[in-house]
């Protein structure tokens, strides 16, 4: 085999590498904007460690970390470092995939944490002064006015002391204003899980494209070496 073929087979290799790195870059951007977008994290704190937002942040600083390293050994032809890379990437994809079935397992499990994290939450807004547990509060009232529900099995949680953002008018400037009648625990409930199902979805189609790069990768390098040609 010639530098030519060797260069074209190098480039190949880069470029699976690359995309690797770029999906890895999108899982990032994606869980940075659920992240600031999200409005529920305080209200259910059983939820934290696995939280789709930190995840996707997890995973995909990982992913570009161990893809950089695969683009960088491939530029550099450096043995030592496309091993590692290999390695790397292997591990990882066991790991993608046993978390993929964290989430799609978790997903049917979530009403045993979720109602107790929610009246938890409920209680503390009712008991705290105007200026105590301010981001409780917030993210209470815009889960209220986003799903457009009031308490966690409805009005009644509240014990007549509703909050404006369970008004069904907008502004609510009456003396007895009408509420929503539906509770909040299945409508956030249910946003959860569809988020568990899609953040399991997206981590084991990141999962495929590491396989598919990694199964073309190994292949050329092993072709390479044995040529004599590159990655000395």
């Amino acid at each position: 085999m010639n530098r030519s073929c060797v260069n074209c087979l190098k480039s190949l290799v880069l470029s699976l590498n690359f995309l690797c790195w770029l999906c890895g870059a999108f899982v990032v951007a994606f869980g940075e904007f659920q992240m600031i977008h999200s409005k529920f994290a305080s209200l259910v704190t059983s939820f934290w460690p696995i939280y789709p937002a930190n995840t996707l942040v997890v995973t995909g600083t990982i992913v570009t970390c161990v893809c950089y390293l695969g683009m960088l050994g491939g530029m550099k032809e450096n043995r030592c470092m496309l091993i590692s890379f290999f390695v790397l990437l292997f591990v990882l994809m066991l790991v993608e995939l046993a978390m993929a079935c964290v989430f799609l397992v978790y997903s049917r499990k979530i009403d045993a944490y979720f109602e107790g994290d929610l009246m938890r939450s409920l209680d503390i807004y009712r008991q705290s002064s105007s200026e105590n547990n301010t981001d409780i509060k917030k993210d209470f009232d815009a889960v209220q006015h986003l799903f457009r529900c009031c308490g966690v099995h409805g009005e009644a949680d509240w014990k007549g002391d509703t909050p404006l953002s369970c008004c069904t008018e907008d502004p609510c400037n009456t003396i007895d204003p009408p509420n929503w009648p539906e509770g909040c625990l299945v409508k956030l409930r249910d946003w959860f899980a569809g988020n568990y199902v899609s953040t399991g979805a997206g981590v084991v189609t990141l999962c495929i494209i590491q396989f598919i790069c990694l199964s073309i990768s190994v292949p050329l390098f092993c072709h390479m070496s044995r040529s004599g040609l590159g990655y000395k």
